[in-house]
């Protein structure tokens, strides 16, 4: 019998990069699936458990808006914003 490889869990110490990218890549996109938000000039990054949007953006409420897409994929609280306005 052929056995199947045996992948590590993202979860486990030392595979904690990837869960960063994979976090950072579903908050990128569901900032820019969003219809009413320009995600252009916004950033995401990580720092430990923490999303950090940097950037810009170009309305009233905009920053807001960001910051709950955000916490919709993380959770409420892990979402530090350094937007700003123009």
């Amino acid at each position: 019998m052929i056995g199947f490889p045996v992948f590590p869990d993202h979860d486990e110490p030392g595979r904690q990069g990837h869960g960063e990218a994979a976090t950072r890549a579903s908050v990128e996109s569901a900032l820019h699936a969003a219809d009413d938000l320009d995600a252009e000039e916004i950033t995401v990054s990580m720092l430990g458990s923490y999303v950090i949007l940097e950037g810009f953006v170009r309305r009233h409420g905009d920053v807001e808006r960001a910051v709950a897409i955000a916490e919709s994929v993380v959770g409420q609280g892990s979402v530090h914003s350094r937007l700003l306005r123009r």
